[in-house]
Parts: C-alpha cells; structure tokens; sequence
C-alpha cells in the first residue's frame, strides 16, 4: 500500500486543496457513536466522486485505485437503525437490513469477505459508504451483517476483509454474489473536471472557451436533492494516471481553481 498512498500524495495533493474545502463526513465509530454520515462527497457525487481524497476530523483519506488484492486485519463495528433511510457515501439509501458495509479507502460496491476472527463465522458484503472514522476500526457493518457475524451485542469482534471485487453474477437461489471481477480505476475512460455551475448558459460559455485550447471540452448534468447541475470536463484519457498528472498541470501551471480527474462510462 505505501508506493499508492506516495503515488496519491505525489499527484493528487494540488486538487486536494479543492477537494478539502468540500465539507466532508460520512459514517463514524459504529453502532454506540457513529456521528453523521452525510454524502462525503459533495456537491458531487457518483462512483467518481467517490474516488476523490477527502478529509475527516483533521486526518487525510486517499480512496484506492484498485481492490485487488487487498486484505486486512482490525476490528469491525456496525450502525443501524439511526442511520436507516439516510443517504451513503455513494448515493444509495443506507437499509441496515442490506448485507452492506463502510470502509474508509476501498472503491465503491466492492464486495469483501468478512471473517470474524473471534467466533469464525463469515459473511460476504458490499461497500457503499464510508467510515468508520475510528482508531482501529477498519470496517463498519450494518445492522443485518453485524448480526450474521455475532458482534451485535459486544458492538465490535476483530476481523478479516478480503477484498473479492465487483459482482458479474448472482446466485438464482438467493441472489447472493458468486463470481466476482477486480474493482480497478487505474484503466477506463478518464476525463478532467474544471466546473460546474447551476445556469447552463454558464456552463455553456465555460465550455466554449476551454475548446479553443483544450480537446474534449464538454458539458455533463448531474442532478441531486438540491437541483440540476451542469459539470464542465475537459480531456480525454484511457488510465488514471495520465487524468491526474493532467489535472495537476492544470491547476500548476495553467490558472485553474480546481481540477480533478473523474471517470465516465
């Protein structure tokens, strides 16, 4: 993990400086402090906005490129029915009766083995928001998950998370995942964001201007509970890499207020 984390710190830290005034939290310490869970990623969101580093309580978070091959070991917490109906990291409604969980870095809708290391049992669950944001605990379970693995009452068991990727196909008994494909941004199609703006006549004119001096200028709407945006991207780019060495040279050396690399279907 050290070379990504140093690869992050290296690239992504002038679009950071946008990024951090982005107020940011989601899930906190588990079902007896668990804090607020707002969208960690707004005025954005999306599996690219989910990328982006962020900021909790003073401390830096570098959501990882690619899940594969990742295992850890820490203790687990869950949160329930407070949280219940809210929003999550990533857009979805949180049911604490869904086999889902929060994890600080992993790409979002991974789908991890958990392994109580306590009693053995083992469960398979998806990440769709963030947290938890306690010392030691590397993982927050809901309601249903916490249960299945027996840590409701003792309210944490130390575990094992074994990243097994995105799901490409289901059970037809129970619709439980059982075949799973690496969660990997490193490769796709990559653009830059340099705006967004809620007229769509600014939008318009902002696009119209970056395409004199940059290829790919274009406009994509994005729409949330607080209205319809129009988010301006420029660039074109088939790996991480080059969207974010791309992103820092823009905000280094060409005048731009913020620029983040973002993936697009």
């Amino acid at each position: 993990m050290a070379p990504y984390m140093n690869y992050l710190i290296r690239t992504l830290m002038p679009a950071l400086l946008f990024c951090l005034a982005v107020a940011v939290a989601g899930c906190g310490a588990g079902t007896y402090n668990s804090g607020d869970r707002r969208s960690a990623d707004k005025p954005y969101s999306g599996t690219e906005a989910t990328q982006r580093p962020y900021r909790i309580a003073g401390k830096h978070y570098y959501p990882m490129a690619s899940a594969n091959g990742y295992v850890e070991k820490g203790r687990a917490s869950w949160y329930g029915r407070k949280f219940h109906g809210r929003k999550t990291s990533n857009g979805e409604i949180y049911n604490m009766y869904a086999m889902t969980a929060a994890h600080k870095t992993l790409p979002m809708n991974t789908w991890v083995s958990v392994e109580n290391l306590e009693n053995g049992r083992q469960i398979t669950v998806r990440i769709n928001d963030r947290g938890p944001f306690v010392a030691g605990r590397i993982i927050d379970l809901s309601y249903n998950a916490a249960q299945r693995m027996g840590i409701v009452e003792p309210g944490t068991a130390r575990v094992k998370v074994t990243a097994l990727g995105k799901a490409t196909a289901y059970s037809k008994k129970d619709h439980t995942p059982v075949n799973f494909t690496p969660v990997d941004y490193w490769k796709g199609n990559f653009t830059v964001q340099v705006g967004a703006f809620k007229v769509r006549t600014n939008a318009d004119q902002y696009r119209i201007k970056l395409s004199r001096d940059y290829l790919n200028a274009h406009i994509v709407p994005y729409e949330d509970d607080r209205g319809r945006f129009y988010r301006v991207r420029i660039g074109k780019f088939n790996n991480l890499n080059d969207a974010v060495m791309f992103s820092e040279r823009l905000m280094a050396g060409e005048g731009f207020g913020y620029a983040f690399a973002v993936a697009e279907d």
